[in-house]
């Protein structure tokens, strides 16, 4: 895979994508952005980390007008913009920078894919899996959740991420027109789904 080539991943609940994300970018020898990127985000702005973690991947009901117009300036926005269109910002400007090193990475989530739009050097994947099958996976990782716990928090989780991306994107979450690869995760497999992540990057963007 072309030095630079960074790969984000979009994910449905249950659909293993952290660990597919976190085994890629070992795989790839690259570094993986989950949680990391609220933390590189929060020293950037200078907001108080915790609010990053409240309002991680959370939807909201207003129009974000400095992205509208294409101003990406942090320091340029308005003391008074609300807390989540700051959070929002601060994470799509410090994925702006990861991309500008020129290095490989793995990004998830966070309208990554949004936020790296017009770089050429991108593979946006979306990883998604049968319900009944995200269900199973979830009560065997959890041990407080059965079925129904599990299902409820995979439909939440789902709606929220996608309500999320769909405000801030002009692409559709989930839809396959939005995304290089889709795969189903649980069929192929997390251990394959990340060789075929691999393999499509190296085809992709060849050394």
């Amino acid at each position: 895979m072309k030095r630079g080539t960074i790969i984000t991943i979009g994910r449905q609940c249950g659909s293993g994508g952290h660990e597919i994300g976190l085994k890629l970018a070992e795989k790839l020898g690259v570094p993986y952005y989950d949680k990391e990127l609220l933390r590189l985000a929060a020293e950037k702005s200078g907001l108080a980390p915790e609010n990053f973690e409240l309002y991680d991947e959370v939807p909201t009901s207003s129009l974000l007008y400095s992205l509208s117009l294409g101003n990406y300036g942090f320091a340029a926005h308005s003391l008074d913009m609300p807390i989540h269109q700051k959070i929002f910002l601060a994470q799509f400007e410090t994925i702006q920078a990861l991309a500008d090193k020129g290095e490989s990475c793995v990004i998830l989530g966070r309208c990554a894919d949004y936020a790296l739009a017009k770089r050429e050097q991108v593979v946006k994947v979306f990883v998604r899996a049968d319900p009944k099958a995200r269900v199973q996976r979830l009560v065997a990782q959890y041990s407080d959740l059965n079925e129904k716990k599990a299902a409820d928090q995979m439909v939440k989780t789902d709606k929220r991420r996608a309500n999320y991306h769909n405000f801030y994107a002009e692409t559709r979450w989930g839809s396959s027109d939005s995304y290089d690869l889709v795969v189903d995760s649980l069929k192929l497999g997390i251990d394959n789904t990340v060789d075929l992540i691999a393999a499509y990057a190296a085809m992709r963007f060849p050394e």
